[in-house]
């Protein structure tokens, strides 16, 4: 592995970069992608912002996202691009296969890897790492490979401070979770300080859906949820037929789990969402409960303790019939 002082001698010279971060990118992954960009092309350095997929509108106003590359669309550019790079960041997520049909491109390329993540269970790919699961977001320790381990604080300028508070203000729930620490206010404090307009931030971010999105979030809570008072647990369950029906785009079914878990008593919200290619299931919890051990154990998925995604190639109603049959296995902490 890498020592900081090597990385930092290989970036003391301009360097083919290309940042990456896990397909379906959210406000953790985008801002603290785009943080990095704006504070290394400060440094003369050629970069590139590839993701897997499309990703949220209500990101897309983010400081330089017209330079993001998205793969899908862009492949040949995309691959080549990556086969040039002398360096390749890794934000946000731990394992090549979170980045789809990139994660074969980004193992084969002869640049130096580093990995910028909080996630769990790292895989072994990069040269350089910055992991913490304590990190509230990605974008935390963005901020920290800067200001800290680069000691380039100076150049946290609006724009990287911008992209960084998104990153941080999304991943912590609006800085309600856990791991939102003394430490995280701090950060904040200081990005406001560099020029990032919170109130602005929290306005294109939260209140900038469509008509559509709103009447299928007011059916999804009027139709769709599912109360399971015996397990203190709440599903939701979306149609493929019911995404189509309200227009559904990505993002738009962001945060939805997140309204299952504030009924009172509940302490495990499932988000059920038939795919056109597999159904996905997001996992939201409070206190010790494990989600990302159910969608390991079950779903072939993972991530954190209270937050947790994974899919399944069964049909929607057999996913959901499977998730509750789980239930009694977690039923003494569900209910203690």
């Amino acid at each position: 592995m890498l020592e900081i002082t090597q990385l930092k001698e290989i970036l003391a010279q301009p360097k083919r970069i290309v940042i990456t971060t896990h397909h379906k990118p959210d406000g953790d992954a985008l801002g603290s992608s785009l943080g990095l960009y704006n504070y290394l092309v400060q440094k003369g350095h050629h970069v590139h912002v590839i993701s897997p997929t499309d990703y949220p509108y209500f990101l897309q106003w983010l400081p330089n996202n017209p330079e993001v590359l998205i793969f899908t669309e862009k492949q040949e550019e995309s691959k080549k691009l990556i086969a040039e790079a002398e360096l390749i960041f890794c934000l946000d997520f731990n394992s090549l296969s979170r980045i789809n049909d990139m994660g074969p491109l980004v193992k084969e390329s002869a640049a130096k890897k580093v990995m910028i993540d909080h996630h769990l269970e790292p895989e072994d790919f990069d040269d350089y790492r910055l992991w913490s699961i304590n990190a509230c977001a990605t974008a935390q320790l963005v901020y920290d490979f800067i200001a800290n381990k680069m000691q380039d604080k100076g150049l946290i300028n609006k724009d990287v401070a911008t992209c960084l508070y998104t990153g941080i203000m999304t991943d912590s729930g609006s800085f309600k979770f856990p791991t939102t620490t003394a430490e995280v206010h701090y950060i904040i404090g200081d990005l406001i300080a560099c020029g990032a307009e919170n109130s602005k931030i929290h306005q294109l971010v939260y209140d900038n859906f469509s008509e559509s999105r709103l009447r299928f979030l007011g059916n999804a809570l009027l139709n769709k949820l599912e109360v399971l008072p015996e397990y203190n647990t709440a599903i939701i369950s979306i149609s493929g037929k019911e995404l189509q029906e309200y227009s559904i785009v990505t993002g738009d079914t962001e945060g939805l789990v997140n309204y299952a878990l504030t009924i009172n008593g509940i302490k495990l919200a499932a988000l059920i969402v038939e795919r056109p290619d597999r159904v996905k299931l997001s996992l939201r919890s409070t206190g010790e409960f494990p989600a990302n051990e159910i969608c390991k154990k079950y779903f072939d998925g993972g991530g954190h303790r209270n937050a947790a995604g994974g899919h399944s190639e069964q049909t929607l109603n057999e996913v959901i019939l499977k998730f509750k049959s789980i239930l009694p296995e977690y039923k003494n902490l569900l209910i203690s």
